[in-house]
């Protein structure tokens, strides 16, 4: 099978299992990582090949709909590319990068592995976390779970611990400064820096106008 076939033949693997998956970690999450991956990698020396098919499988099933059971995401992903006949470096690697890229690993202090491939993936995964889609997600998201969108005696946990992190049912807004607010700085590529200042400013501002809202400023 050709580089491209294999990656259409991904492409409508995640489609069909992410059909009923939560709006913000959809197929549309997916297509939209897999594109930002393939700007960033414009500037980068990397395989490509690796970046789009751990683009693709990143989220092909998330701890957080899975009872926080971080195994089934890279196993389901390395029996789909082993049915593929892909070669057992390219599978070990993007399992590497499944296993690795979250967020939620920003909370040990030493990672088990890194590339520059991962820092690709990371960079578009975390490019949807922020700006306007990234609020649509976190409040469709807030709303998937029945949590509140804002309240001002819950203040958000700025030291949390990685299990707390799973753990959490804070509001909505809470997450903005325990997550989103955080990636512009945990950027790893020029173009993800780049990309992640401005929709860093949008998310600002659009608080800005949330408190003056929510206080009846105007």
């Amino acid at each position: 099978m050709t580089n491209l076939g294999l990656i259409e033949s991904t492409k409508a693997f995640v489609k069909a299992s992410l059909e009923d998956a939560e709006g913000g970690h959809d197929w549309f999450h997916t297509l939209r990582v897999y594109n930002n991956a393939k700007l960033i990698s414009k500037n980068e020396n990397v395989d490509l090949l690796v970046v789009e098919l751990a683009t693709l499988l990143h989220d092909i099933a998330d701890p957080k709909f899975h009872d926080g059971d971080e195994t089934i995401g890279p196993k389901k992903a390395s029996e789909f590319l082993l049915k593929q006949n892909v070669d057992s470096t390219v599978i070990e690697h993007v399992t590497q990068i499944i296993e690795n890229m979250s967020f939620k690993n920003s909370f040990d202090l030493e990672t088990s592995f890194n590339s520059r491939e991962m820092e690709v993936v990371q960079d578009a995964d975390r490019l949807d976390a922020i700006g306007a889609i990234g609020i649509a997600r976190c409040f469709n998201y807030g709303g998937f779970k029945n949590r509140a969108l804002y309240n001002p005696d819950i203040a958000p946990n700025l030291n949390m611990t990685k299990a707390e992190y799973k753990a959490a049912k804070a509001p909505t807004i809470n997450h903005f400064y325990e997550k989103l607010l955080l990636l512009k700085d945990q950027m790893n590529t020029k173009t993800g820096r780049r990309i992640a200042s401005d929709r860093h400013k949008f998310m600002e501002d659009y608080l800005k106008q949330f408190y003056a809202e929510w206080n009846g400023e105007q």
